[in-house]
């Protein structure tokens, strides 16, 4: 997948980032060309290589289909696990990590029936802030809309 200056593309953990430029680096001896991302929701700057952005999960953002599959997995009963929160903690972290837009929506959709239940941990809280940051983000740069009217 080719990606532009000003396109705009998902970074997993990171969330939506604007292609800033396209660099070319000396490393060990060979060029290699950088898609520097700015992510939008932290300012922080990313330097992912061209060749293999696809295997580190950087992709382009959801369409309309996959927007609607998010609500549907949102208003979905959640499942929740019984283990304890640290085991939770890593599974959740984990899909967070695929940057899968569906793991997303799960982790988020879980999350909100967990705390319906019980008191979240302090970082299970933070990932719910989290997923909820990277989802709400996604889908007003998809549909060109404010974040609010997500």
């Amino acid at each position: 997948m080719q990606f532009k200056v000003g396109d705009k593309a998902v970074y997993p953990a990171h969330g939506v980032g604007v292609i800033k430029r396209i660099e070319s680096r000396k490393i060990g001896g060979t060029n290699q060309d950088f898609y520097v991302l700015q992510i939008l929701s932290s300012g922080a700057t990313l330097m992912v290589p061209t060749t293999g952005c696809e295997r580190a999960g950087m992709r382009s953002l959801i369409s309309d289909d996959e927007i609607n599959s998010v609500y549907t997995i949102l208003r979905s009963p959640g499942k929740v696990s019984h283990t304890t929160w640290n085991r939770r903690f890593r599974e959740f972290n984990d899909k967070l990590r695929t940057g899968s837009v569906a793991d997303i929506a799960e982790v988020l959709r879980d999350l909100c029936s967990l705390k319906g239940d019980k008191d979240l941990s302090y970082g299970e809280k933070k990932m719910l802030d989290k997923a909820l940051l990277m989802l709400v983000s996604e889908i007003s740069a998809a549909a060109s809309r404010e974040p609010i009217d997500v």
